[in-house]
């Protein structure tokens, strides 16, 4: 046995004894896929375990994200900094070794995966990320003859299986990817044709070859996933590829079990039986948790030789870099390691529309977005081909494509708003803060990449237009109604819906100052700027937009253009019935549940009727108003006509709440 066969198989038997520690995981995959991942990290695989944020270092996607077993012995016998112990605590509740990967919680994982098809998706936005970064960066070398380098130069790799390229996500990835010419991207395809439910002949039979071909990749083909040599050689090419890569690999899922070839090796935990005659069969001792320290010292050795060398040279490359620019740490580099930059957008001088004047937030989104990107380099993004629409395009920026070396602002995702989501994850996860948009009913279709989101804790903002009902004739497909109340559903996801231009500002203030995920939801309908409303104040999450003048009567809370709504009903009520009302904007709930007891008391006074007026689902609201009554929502799909009939149709038209409003009070 070769030093470089038992490294391979002590992958191999910490994964399987890990996953039976468990009692549950995925040992198909580790059984497979091991030659591969060894040949990777020992061979190619730039990183430093002593500075795993090393800015030029590879990025790894384990898209196939059951595998982690397989990745955490890896990244163990490899040196990183995993022990033992950790190894053994292996989906354990507070351990460094989750189920799957996740990203924050253990040093080396660069992307939290699982659900199929987002890591291949990521990783084409961390691709589309170091070549923006490649491009942005460069060292002009007056001791090489006016030479400009590269300062970022590395390659992101990505591990998929037959399950990730189902998904639909994976192809609008794909897709993207060859469009965009990203070379830096290889894919090693684990091709063992079989998924959980059986063989995938009546699921994929179509030739993946042909398809990421017809995509425009380079395709290279691994018979045997076995021959580390092959293997090897396949990385050598794609690397020099003028294309993204595609290396399929043949392989045997759960080899040398049993149950090799079949699904019931997929995620089922080997008995006894077939512990102990696959350990046999690798020539391992049947010993839990056993360590080659030989084998374990010569993978590390590995590592540091192809890394230790080029990790020097970037960093005598920083050094010369610093020198030219003249700063210790330049201001975009310095936000792409620490995310530490203040901003207060309060502060900064804003050319307001004239009070008179209707403009729909998402084109006083806009305006904030052209002032936004004079300012801040990282911040960049696009559409689902519907930037017309959304706003979002911003004219004195090229797009990002090879044909401008990728500098600009502006990304083209096309149709693909669940790839745009993922491709935003991945921009994140390189430093930038990208934004995407579409229109609101159709965050249905990214809503596993905007979780994903959330779940890593990414500055990603989500900008959502064509906001409710009054979109009118476009119909009920376009009319978000469950939208507002699923993201708000979400788990660290600050959701904003602004009323004019002073509370648009105020939440790209909170949005850039807390670098969380965020969705911005905006209006096609024009609105004119209330002369109460606070961009100061939308850090509280909800305020105080038009107090009661005497006696507190009911409480009005709104969001987005339905404030100018409430803001009439206000004054009607006063003037013809003497109701005193007060008219709350709650721009982000979830801001306004984060502040103290007694500021939400004094916004939301209790014992007091409190109404809600949002063209959306009621789902959120309860938490406020305990009446059906007093909810000014709708919970029933919408209908092609006019603003006005739509709304007359569902009762939410301006009569109808101001007699409704009156009944409740009086």
């Amino acid at each position: 046995m070769t030093m470089e066969e038992l490294i391979i198989r002590n992958i191999k038997t910490l994964g399987i004894d890990m996953i039976k520690q468990a009692g549950s995981g995925h040992p198909g995959i580790v059984l497979d896929a091991a030659p591969m991942m060894y040949t990777l990290f020992s061979k190619h695989l730039l990183f430093n375990v002593n500075d795993p944020h090393w800015l030029n270092r590879d990025r790894f996607v384990m898209s196939s994200g059951h595998g982690s077993a397989l990745l955490y012995a890896t990244m163990y016998l490899c040196g990183y900094h995993l022990s033992l112990d950790d190894l053994k605590q292996f989906r354990k509740y507070g351990s460094k070794t989750p189920g799957h990967p996740e990203y924050g919680v253990t040093e080396g994982i660069e992307v939290s995966t699982g659900p199929l098809g987002q890591g291949i998706a990521t990783a084409v936005g961390l691709a589309l990320g170091e070549k923006i970064l490649e491009n942005r960066f460069l060292i002009h070398r007056t001791d090489k003859k006016n030479k400009m380098e590269k300062m970022f130069d590395y390659h992101i790799y990505c591990l998929c299986g037959d399950g990730d390229l189902m998904e639909g996500i994976a192809q609008e990835a794909i897709s993207l990817a060859g469009a965009w010419k990203l070379n830096n991207l290889i894919v090693l395809y684990d091709c063992n044709s079989v998924s959980l439910d059986g063989d995938t002949k009546h699921t994929l039979d179509e030739d993946i070859l042909k398809r990421f071909e017809a995509c425009g990749w380079e395709t290279l083909s691994v018979s045997n996933g076995n021959d580390v040599k092959d293997i090897d050689r396949a990385l050598d090419k794609a690397k020099r590829s003028s294309m993204p890569t595609m290396i399929r690999v043949k392989t045997k899922i759960g080899d040398g079990s049993l149950l090799e070839g079949t699904n019931a090796v997929h995620g089922k935990v080997l008995d006894e039986q077939d512990m102990a005659q696959l350990k046999q069969k690798l020539g391992m001792p049947d010993t839990p948790f056993y360590v080659h320290e030989g084998a374990k010292n010569t993978f590390t050795a590995s590592l540091a030789q192809h890394t230790s060398a080029k990790y020097q040279e970037w960093a005598n490359e920083y050094r010369q870099y610093q020198q030219e620019t003249g700063e210790e740490l330049p201001k975009e580099l310095k936000f792409l390691l620490k995310r530490d930059e203040t901003i207060d957008l309060s502060k900064k001088e804003w050319l307001l529309p004239d009070p008179e004047d209707k403009i729909a937030s998402r084109d006083l989104n806009h305006m904030v977005l052209e002032e936004l990107a004079k300012s801040f380099d990282y911040l960049i993004g696009g559409s689902a081909d519907l930037a017309s629409s959304t706003k979002t395009y911003l004219k004195d920026y090229p797009d990002i494509l090879k044909e401008t070396n990728y500098i600009g602002k502006n990304i083209c995702f096309g149709v693909r708003e669940h790839a745009m989501g993922a491709i935003l994850n991945g921009l994140a996860l390189t430093g930038f803060h990208p934004y995407g948009s579409t229109f609101l009913s159709f965050s249905d279709y990214l809503k596993p990449a905007l979780r994903m989101s959330a779940l890593m804790n990414l500055p990603v903002t989500y900008i959502f237009t064509h906001d409710d009902i009054t979109i009118g004739s476009d119909g009920p497909t376009h009319q978000p109604i469950e939208q507002l109340a699923m993201l708000r559903a979400t788990p660290n996801l600050d959701v904003y819906r602004p009323c004019d231009m002073k509370e648009v500002i105020g939440c790209w203030n909170e949005i850039l100052k807390h670098n969380r995920p965020s969705a911005l939801i905006l209006s096609k309908n024009p609105v004119t700027t209330v002369n109460t409303s606070d961009m100061e104040k939308v850090q509280f999450g909800a305020y105080v937009i038009a107090p009661e003048r005497q006696v507190l009567h009911a409480i009005l809370i709104a969001t987005g253009p339905e404030v100018q709504m409430a803001l009439r009903l206000k004054e009607k009520l006063y003037h013809e019935q003497g109701i005193d009302i007060r008219v709350v904007s709650m721009v982000c709930m979830e801001k306004f549940l984060e502040q103290p007891k007694e500021y939400q008391e004094e916004v939301l006074t209790p014992y007091i009727k409190t109404f809600v007026l949002e063209y959306s689902s009621s789902l959120s609201w309860y938490r406020f108003v305990y009446n059906d009554k007093f909810l000014f929502t709708i919970d029933t799909f919408g209908a092609s006509g006019s603003k006005d009939d739509v709304l007359k149709a569902h009762q939410l038209d301006f009569d109808s709440i101001l007699k409704k409003m009156i009944e409740s009070i009086k």
